[in-house]
């Protein structure tokens, strides 16, 4: 676990830590079974290419617990995410790595919290952002 991240240490503009993820196609049928996201595209390479794919593709509320982990890591447990969204742009294919990244993009305190607005990202190989996301987190000050 990282030092304790307090409000007064963050500056807008920084980078987050980034999180390299390697996605397999055994994670992907791990994921599926244990979300009950049985669709045939994310582990049956056949059914994926009768769809148009070049191959499964991984489950976008896995790539969103990637971004999760990412963003919670960072804070540490006495940060609190408050917020986390996505959206996808194209389809990310296993057996690859991504990187997820962010910055901070504003601090501000309000009704007695201490905020901090990130957007995140995961970027493939290729620099691609198949996935952009915003996340809110409140960090405890110094004071």
């Amino acid at each position: 676990m990282a030092d304790k991240l307090y409000y007064e240490d963050i500056t807008v503009g920084q980078s987050l830590p980034v999180l390299v993820k390697h996605p397999t196609k055994r994670q992907l049928v791990m994921w599926s079974c244990a979300t009950n996201e049985l669709y045939e595209i994310h582990y049956d390479k056949d059914f994926a290419q009768s769809k148009g794919l070049p191959d499964v593709v991984v489950q976008g509320m896995l790539l969103l617990a990637f971004l999760g982990q990412m963003i919670t890591d960072w804070i540490g447990e006495w940060g609190t995410l408050k917020k986390l969204s996505t959206s996808y742009g194209s389809f990310v294919i296993p057996n690859h790595d991504l990187t997820c990244k962010g910055t901070v993009t504003r601090k501000y305190m309000e009704n007695g919290g201490n905020y901090v607005n990130c957007d995140l990202w995961v970027e493939s190989e290729n620099g691609e952002r198949p996935v952009l996301g915003q996340a809110v987190v409140s960090l405890p000050t110094r004071r």
